[in-house]
């Protein structure tokens, strides 16, 4: 599967904790017996989102004597159960208890160990909450597909049949359900039969090979299906009709993914079939279910999107490595979903390397480390192996993924590529069909090259963090000695007993020579390229690497290598191989050469990052040049990044050239190291690219928030917001497009502009229904990063829409309400988040809203929150001052009345008297 706090203690390091108020630890539930094979036999009511059908479930107790079966079932409605045995052929009518989360079934006789009996549960379903979810048009979507569609990750199978719902029970499964005509129904497994029945259709699916009950799947819809063959078995894409082309364009690369991956892992796809279902409003990027992928349909490609797009070829890698990690290997428990989430992570690198190079892997790599790096600095840390947590899709966060893929690389650097690919073929082919283990990885690892890697998975699975090191170097050219000095900044010397957060690790050091007779001429106006390798350059200069292992494992140590001269630069972990953040702390002369000559292009950024951190106008020449000249187009990229936090004159000027790349991605860098000046001159270079656009959605997106963002600063001599807002709505009105990439776009530009009513007012207008979805999603989200400039009566119009669209029940919507209320600077958005936490049935939504109320109350303030308070308070005062007031002028009124003879209703007086004691209870409660 591929996605997207209020915390009860921080650690030492001021880290918030993973574990949640109500989290607590989770074990693989006792088994009645073994689930030998699931049948569904239902029918679809579309109109009604209903299902009806019967679940029969052959099981094989274990042991004598069980009387009663509990099995997950919620919010059905269970008919009738009945049992048959081999001793009892006839079916048996079983009493049955059904709380709205399980049901309970009273078996006639006790089990006998080893003689299956089979149940039959008839059973309904209508709006099912989770796990089953039916797609059609509305009022607002009137062009929306018919589809019916299931997600079962985690424990959302549940939902729609009755089961034992967690990942420790295989079982075939086979289902046969009724469809209108004129839709088709695919499912997991070999296509047995389809009848026809008057206005429906039924289709009959057998699954052959064991799966978990989430793995269970089921897509109806009106496709167009692409057939194509790989080694004799069917591979075939499923989209909506008229999509057929962005169908072979994204998920084209299949069968030679099936070759790359059934190679590697020395095991071939192991299934009768490899369907990929593309489906509207997914919640996830995609899900594996056996044999048969189900992906959102926003991954499909028209042309212009692949010029700077590989996450939908990643996408379709992850979810196909899926089918060896996750379906033919299943996790025995939720704690050790990284084993398969992070290998199809890992595969995405791998793929990468496969088909773009190693460059570009090494790359995508970082990325994935950052990213885990990210959440780890701002959101949490914990170990990857956890049973500790409230619902296991907590668990399916970027430590899972993102760091589970860095810990399969850091063992394929310490295996050597070989070795590695030896020992995962061992995992897969010992455990195929079986559920695994993180200790079961470890011992084939252990059985396939001897060695022990539990000193790594100790240090990176079965713990939290990772080694920050800071690294000064220097040369003392009169004994000939290069002196490290290696520093973990992460450790705590003052903790408690031997555990002070230190990494215990073997890096490889590598110092660079470069031969001087080929060092290149300066540095030429660029020249043209083709693709993304320059021409007509020199030949790149020689370099040597003397490389040395050393032994890191203290909070500072000192490291001094004898060398015949001095080095031009130094590599620390070439391969970039061990997780970690890097500080390096060396000259300038080093930092440049090590950016000019490096081969390892992860290292070129590293050197890239510390020039940037110096500054200064040599460091400014060495990063325009790499920009201009680096073949890689990720160096230049990060290159691009640097330029823009210097904001020199010379700075602006390199980058303004870079303009012109001929790779997207750079150019998208470029535009957004550009938004960092905010000048008449970098508002002037952007503003063609926004007017006219470029080849790539995603340079054309960049440039609408980045003139937003220029405008916002109200520097110099920058236009008026009214200008961008014209230009902007423009872009609303005329750039319809692919996932509405570039809209988005112009709607975070007009986020930025936080003091506009007329820029709030363009983005409420795309909240409304009706807005195309991934559009509509960006307005809801932009409301939060808008409202912090806006007045309070402007800020309580976002909370009334906000409120608003928190009872939608699409997850997608939930999200980017969460999203919205979490960048916000009002105490009110505390209470919306609370309200939504309470109500949400989606486990996801109802963590990230709780995560959300703690970066308000910190953004607020508390002396801001107090003050609001007491303001309200005051208020309210003032309020019933005036309703006393009221009160005393109705008495004075009466009074006056019955001097005169006359009989005031008393309602009046009735009235006020009641809001003056409702007031102030509300103020006494206030007070509390």
């Amino acid at each position: 599967m591929l996605q997207s706090h209020l915390y009860a203690d921080e650690d030492k390091g001021g880290l918030r904790a993973f574990e949640l108020p109500g989290a607590r630890p989770h074990y693989t539930p006792d088994r009645p017996g073994q689930v030998e094979h699931i049948f569904l036999d239902l029918a679809i009511d579309i109109p009604n989102q209903a299902l009806q059908g019967t679940c029969s479930i052959r099981l094989n107790p274990i042991r004598d004597g069980i009387e009663h079966l509990t099995l997950d079932a919620v919010a059905l409605e269970i008919q009738s159960v009945t049992v048959t045995t081999v001793a009892q052929p006839q079916a048996q009518a079983c009493a049955f208890d059904s709380d709205g989360e399980t049901l309970t079934i009273a078996l006639p006789q006790p089990t006998i160990g080893g003689q299956p009996l089979t149940l039959a549960i008839a059973y309904a379903v209508e709006k099912p909450r989770r796990g089953l979810y039916f797609i059609q048009p509305t009022p607002a979507y009137p062009h929306k597909s018919i589809q019916v569609w299931t997600q079962g990750e985690d424990e959302d199978s549940r939902y729609w049949f009755p089961c034992f719902d967690y990942p420790g029970q295989l079982a075939t499964s086979e289902i046969r359900v009724r469809v209108p005509q004129a839709l088709q129904a695919i499912s997991n497994g070999e296509l047995i039969s389809t009848e026809h029945c008057g206005d429906d259709k039924i289709y009959h699916w057998h699954q052959r090979q064991v799966h978990p009950s989430y793995l269970i799947a089921l897509a109806v819809g009106d496709f167009a299906i692409i057939a194509e063959e790989w080694q004799g078995k069917p591979v075939t894409y499923v989209v909506e009709k008229g999509r057929e082309a962005d169908a072979r364009r994204t998920l084209g690369k299949t069968p030679q993914m099936l070759t790359f991956f059934s190679e590697f892992f020395g095991y071939p796809y192991p299934f009768s079939k490899y369907a990929q279902v593309c489906v509207e409003d997914f919640i996830f990027g995609g899900m594996e279910n056996t044999s048969t992928t189900l992906l959102t349909d926003r991954c499909l490609l028209d042309e212009r999107a692949t010029i700077d797009n590989r996450r939908s070829e990643t996408l379709v890698a992850h979810e196909l490595v899926h089918q060896w990690f996750g379906d033919l290997l299943v996790i025995k428990h939720w704690s050790h979903a990284w084993i398969k989430e992070g290998m199809a992570s890992y595969s995405e690198v791998l793929w990468t390397e496969q088909e773009y190079g190693a460059d570009a892997a090494a790359y995508y790599l970082l990325q994935e480390a950052r990213s885990y790096l990210n959440e780890d600095r701002s959101r949490y840390r914990r170990p990857i192996v956890t049973h500790v947590y409230r619902e296991p899709i907590e668990l399916y966060d970027r430590h899972l993924y993102e760091k589970g893929a860095c810990v399969y690389h850091m063992i394929r650097g310490e295996l050597g590529d070989a070795l590695f690919k030896q020992a995962i073929q061992t995992f897969v082919r010992d455990h195929a069909h079986q559920t695994v283990e993180t200790v079961d990885l470890l011992r084939a690892i252990d059985k396939a090259t001897g060695r022990n890697l539990l000193f790594l998975f100790d240090q990176y699975v079965f713990r939290g963090g990772h080694p920050d090191y800071k690294v000064a170097y220097s040369w003392d050219g009169d004994s000939q000695l290069a002196k490290l000095t290696i520093t973990q900044t992460q450790a705590n010397p003052n903790a408690k007993g031997t555990d002070k957060g230190l990494f215990d690790l073997k890096l490889p050091i590598a110092f660079g020579y470069v031969e001087a007779a080929k060092t290149p001429p300066p540095p030429q106006p660029k020249k043209a390229r083709k693709g993304d390798a320059l021409q007509a350059e020199p030949p790149a200069p020689a370099v040597t690497l003397k490389t040395f292992t050393i032994r890191v494992h203290e909070a500072e140590q000192s490291f001094y290598f004898p060398l015949a001269a001095k080095p031009q630069f130094i590599t620390i972990d070439p391969g970039n191989y061990h997780l970690k953040t890097l500080t390096l702390e060396y000259p300038i002369p080093e930092l440049k050469a090590q950016l000019q000559f490096d081969p390892d292009p992860i290292s070129r950024i590293e050197a890239a990052i510390a020039l940037g951190k110096k500054g200064g106008l040599e460091a400014v020449k060495a990063l325009i040049t790499a920009l201009q000249q680096d073949p890689f187009w990720g160096v230049r990229v990060e290159v691009a990044a640097q330029l823009g936090k210097l904001k020199l004159n010379q700075s602006f000027e390199g980058l303004v050239t870079g303009l012109s790349d001929p790779e997207a991605r750079v150019r998208r860098a470029v535009v957004e190291a550009l938004a960092e000046y905010k000048t008449q001159a970098s508002y002037q270079a952007l503003v063609p690219l926004v007017e006219t656009g470029d080849p790539s959605y995603y340079v054309e997106a960049a440039a609408c928030r980045a003139i937003a963002s220029i405008v916002a600063a109200q520097i110099n001599d920058v236009p008026k917001e009214d200008e961008v807002i014209d230009r902007l709505k423009r872009v609303l009105q005329e750039r319809a497009g692919w996932n509405e990439v570039v809209r988005s776009g112009a709607i975070a530009g007009l986020s930025a502009l936080k003091t506009s009513v007329a820029a709030l007012d363009l983005v409420l207008e795309y909240t409304e229904l009706g807005v195309p979805q991934p559009l509509r999603l960006a307005a809801i989200r932009a409301l939060g990063p808008i409202s912090t400039g806006q007045t309070s009566a402007q800020v309580d119009r976002i909370l009334t829409r906000l409120e608003g669209l928190a009872y939608e029940d699409f997850f997608l919507t939930q999200v980017a309400v969460v999203t919205a209320l979490g960048q916000m600077e009002t105490p009110k958005a505390i209470a919306l988040l609370q309200r939504l936490s309470a109500q949400t049935a989606d486990g996801r939504v109802r963590r990230l809203a709780e995560e959300a109320i703690p970066k308000v109350q910190k953004s607020v303030g508390t002396d801001r929150t107090l003050e609001q308070i007491r303001q309200e308070l005051e208020q309210m005062k003032q309020e019933n001052q005036d309703l006393k007031s009221r009160l005393a002028l109705l008495e004075s009124t009466k009074d006056a009345a019955q001097k005169n003879g006359q009989t005031p209703a008393g309602e009046g007086k009735a009235a006020a008297a009641h809001s003056v004691s409702t007031r102030k209870s509300k103020v006494a409660r206030k007070k509390h």
